[in-house]
């Protein structure tokens, strides 16, 4: 996949969460080749409400380790009274890692 093409999806994506996102909080996910992390970010104050990464998980695998990831994030979101977020998967497809933590996160509580 060409260069390109891969910020062709994320400008879309991030398009995309841009006209959803009201007054709602943005979830945003990077994923390495070892490790996956999210943040919940206010994009209006410029600050990161919550984060999680999968750096702290050693059992299982990567999908495992993503919703880990997922389930922390939502918990943490919580703490903070974070319930509402828009999903921005960056230039990474609905597929495998992203969608399970995506999952996690939906059964932990937050709402997307």
């Amino acid at each position: 996949m060409s260069a390109q093409t891969t910020l062709r999806r994320k400008l879309r994506a991030r398009r995309k969460v841009r006209q959803a996102a009201a007054e709602r909080l943005r979830l945003s996910v990077y994923r390495s080749s070892k490790h996956i992390y999210a943040q919940i970010i206010d994009d209006s104050k410029g600050v990161t409400v919550a984060a999680a990464s999968s750096a702290a998980v050693k059992d299982g695998s990567k999908t495992d380790a993503a919703a880990a990831v997922g389930k922390a994030l939502a918990e943490a979101a919580a703490a903070k009274g974070v319930k509402q977020v828009v999903f921005d998967r960056g230039q990474y497809k609905y597929h495998g890692r992203v969608k399970a933590l995506a999952e996690a996160a939906r059964e932990g509580g937050l709402d997307f």
